[in-house]
């Protein structure tokens, strides 16, 4: 299985990493302009309101993209998910067959550990 490196985990995102541990997964959400937003941060991206939240997402969601890394030692694909609550976020898919990958796909989410044991949100068609 490929390592990967650990997350850099900090007072603004740790709720979001302590919940993929629980094998729950974090967006934020803005009160002010209603807007889910990721990756996770104290202000909004759309309106820079600090009236920002922390909501338990599906964990589901669809392929917006993908590319699949073949010259490396283990492959492995890296994807763009917009998730049901219509956040687009950067990941990976696993656990799966990369000739069967198609944008627009339905996948679920799942939690790996890293090289320093904080579990991380990927992909896996549902």
């Amino acid at each position: 299985m490929r390592k990967i490196p650990a997350p850099g985990v900090n007072p603004e995102n740790k709720p979001y990493f302590d919940a993929a541990a629980s094998g729950r997964l974090l967006v934020k959400f803005c009160n002010a302009c209603r807007k889910y937003h990721h990756y996770p941060r104290a202000l909004c991206p759309h309106c820079f309101s600090d009236k920002t939240e922390w909501r338990e997402a599906k964990g589901t969601g669809t392929v917006y993209t993908y590319s699949v890394l073949k010259a490396v030692q283990e492959p492995y694909c890296i994807c763009y998910v917009t998730l049901d609550e219509g956040v687009t976020m950067l990941s990976n898919l696993v656990d799966c067959d990369f000739g069967k990958l198609e944008i627009g796909m339905k996948v679920k989410a799942v939690f790996q550990a890293t090289e320093g044991g904080v579990p991380v949100p990927m992909f896996t068609p549902a």
